[in-house]
């Protein structure tokens, strides 16, 4: 969804009642990805420096919710991740394994200059996008963590609370705990996707509701 859409369905949904107009884009298709409506790129972080980095972050931003790199203080943040104990030609070969869509996994070592681990040669994976239209950020971002967990339990944690009571940083990214204990647990990461089918089916007529453009 776009912003305007998405403000039209929280004045609708959320019932604020605002006096609301979205002016609709000439030219924009919901298919397009940004290199093809012949606009300039403009960072919108300086951690989400080029095109590739913002495909994978709606999954790889989940990292940081996890005691891994997720590549910051490096030349590709949010596709290279990892952390100094890591078999980065297992972890490869494992993930590859899965045969995810759209993305393969190749070893890679970096050191960041800043943020987690700094400084520190970690070892891991570099997310790379070979059709971006099949791929799916949030579910290889969940194979990922929990193929980590999996081979490196004693090494591996969720990032703890700030203060005493708050909720772990995960948490706050996935919305609720369900992912962080689910994982835990040992379940499969398909079945946690599963999981989430019946709230995007009701979403769903919400969504529409609120669209202006066809998808």
């Amino acid at each position: 969804m776009t912003v305007g859409e998405l403000a039209r369905l929280f004045n609708d949904a959320i019932d604020i009642g605002c006096d609301l107009t979205v002016v609709p884009m000439a030219g924009w298709q919901r298919a397009m990805w940004y290199d093809e409506t012949g606009l300039p790129f403009v960072p919108p972080s300086p951690n989400l420096p080029t095109l590739a980095a913002l495909t994978v972050y709606p999954g790889t931003c989940l990292i940081e919710g996890t005691n891994l790199s997720e590549g910051r203080g490096t030349t590709k943040p949010f596709e290279y991740l990892g952390a100094p104990w890591i078999d980065a030609d297992a972890l490869a070969g494992a993930l590859n394994g899965l045969a995810l869509p759209g993305v393969r996994f190749r070893p890679v070592y970096f050191t960041p200059t800043f943020s987690k681990h700094q400084g520190a040669r970690c070892k891991g994976v570099h997310v790379y996008v070979t059709d971006r239209d099949r791929f799916r950020p949030i579910e290889t971002a969940l194979h990922l963590i929990a193929a980590v967990r999996s081979m490196h339990p004693d090494a591996f944690a969720w990032l703890e609370p700030v203060r005493p009571g708050g909720h772990h940083f995960i948490d706050l990214l996935t919305g609720s705990d369900a992912v962080r204990t689910r994982i835990d647990a040992g379940a499969a990461i398909d079945e946690i996707v599963e999981g989430w089918q019946a709230g995007l089916r009701a979403f769903a007529p919400l969504r529409a509701a609120a669209l202006i453009y066809p998808d």
